[in-house]
This record gives structure tokens, C-alpha cells and sequence, in this order.
């Protein structure tokens, strides 16, 4: 009975210590298995920062594109300014037709004739180094007026509310001769391309018509036969 029972006890003591190793080696197995979990947490939140990191650029990216947006729109800008320093390209040389804004006015002097006003255009500054416009009644030559030298400043600069006169009168002849007109033809020069075709305020009777040279003193601008 005695040895029955010392072997029991021993039997219980081997089961016991072999729990205590199995126990010890799944202690053991888990440990790194552990570690790996929270290695691979790590490794999840490293990559999840990163990520977070790659949004934050991201988020940075539109706020580039904005002041790159800004700086083509400065730009822009820029060109337009470049734009109207072209268009102001003018500045000191001799007026075209196409320059110049026309105001023509019926007067009651010296038998009637007519009154046009010259005045440069928005951002334009220019000289009428030509003393005397073209004027013509339509593409006869018989339309053509002739310069009777009256008035006269050489150059007039025209620019802003700066303004230069010239006067023509239709007819000079005392009969019944002429041909009526509704618009008369100015220029700058006889080689002006683009000479200005204006409304006269009522109807003209045209034979052998004068013009004066231009002026800033519209009282020199009546034209009159010497």
C-alpha cells in the first residue's frame, strides 16, 4: 500500500512539473506572437501616420495650385497693362485720321460754311505735323478743296480735351452751279488710308469748296478768299 501510494505522488508530481513546462513553453509561444501583434499595430499606425502625412500634402496641394492660380492672374494682368502701353504706343508721333474724333458744326460766318472739330482719341496723344487736312466732296476732283492758308500752328498737339479747328466753305462761286452733298470726306494727309467720312448737319451745295490749316484758335478758321 505504501509503495502504491509513494507511486501515485510521484505520478502527480511528473504531470505536475510537465504542466508547469507546457505552461512555461506557452508562455514563452506567446510572448513573440504578442509582440508581433503589437509590432504589426505599429507597424499599421506607422503606415496609417503616413498615410495621414500623404493627405496633409495632399491637402497642401490645392493651396499651390491656388497661388499658382494667382500668379497666371497677376500675369494677366501684367498683359493687359502691356496691352494698353501698346495701344498708347502713340505718344509723340504724327496723328492718323483714325486717331482723331471728328465733330463737324454748320457756322453763319462769311456766308456759311462748316466748322470741324479734331480731337484725339481715349489714350491717344499725337501732333498734326501736316498743317492742312484733305477735304474732299465724294472722289471728283471737282469735290476737292482747296487751302487758303488762313490760321495755321505747326505742329498742334492733340491730346485729352486739347482740340485743333479747321474750316471749309462748299461753295466760293456766285452762281448756281454745284452739286449737293451729305457727307463730306476728311483726312489727315492726302495719303491716309483711312480718312474719315462725315455726317454733315444738313445739305451742302459744293462748288469749288476752300479748307483752312488746322488750329487751336477757331476764330482763325473762317474761310474767306484773300
Amino acid at each position: 500500500m505504501m509503495r502504491s501510494r509513494l507511486a501515485a505522488r510521484s505520478a502527480r508530481l511528473v504531470l505536475a512539473a510537465a504542466a508547469v513546462t507546457a505552461l512555461a513553453a506557452t508562455t514563452t509561444a506567446c510572448g513573440p506572437e504578442d509582440n508581433g501583434a503589437a509590432d504589426s499595430a505599429a507597424t499599421s499606425a506607422a503606415s496609417s501616420a503616413g498615410s495621414g502625412g500623404s493627405d496633409s500634402s495632399s491637402s497642401d496641394s490645392p493651396s499651390t495650385s491656388g497661388s499658382s492660380t494667382g500668379g497666371s492672374n497677376s500675369s494677366g494682368s501684367t498683359d493687359k497693362t502691356d496691352s494698353g502701353d501698346a495701344g498708347k504706343s502713340g505718344y509723340g508721333q504724327s496723328c492718323g485720321t483714325n486717331d482723331l474724333d471728328f465733330t463737324v458744326t454748320s457756322e453763319s460766318q462769311a456766308g456759311g460754311y462748316y466748322l470741324v472739330t479734331a480731337k484725339a482719341k481715349s489714350g491717344i496723344t499725337c501732333y498734326l505735323d501736316i498743317n492742312t487736312p484733305s477735304v474732299s466732296f465724294g472722289s471728283g476732283a471737282d469735290g476737292v478743296a482747296s487751302p487758303v492758308g488762313q490760321g495755321g500752328e505747326d505742329p498742334i498737339k492733340l491730346t485729352g480735351s486739347a482740340v485743333a479747328y479747321t474750316g471749309i466753305s462748299p461753295k466760293t462761286t456766285n452762281n448756281n452751279d454745284g452739286k449737293e452733298f451729305e457727307n463730306v470726306i476728311i483726312a489727315t494727309t492726302e495719303e491716309d488710308p483711312d480718312p474719315a467720312e462725315l455726317k454733315l448737319p444738313d445739305t451742302a451745295t459744293v462748288d469749288k469748296p476752300i479748307v483752312t490749316n488746322w488750329s487751336t484758335n477757331r476764330a482763325e478758321t473762317v474761310p474767306v478768299i484773300v
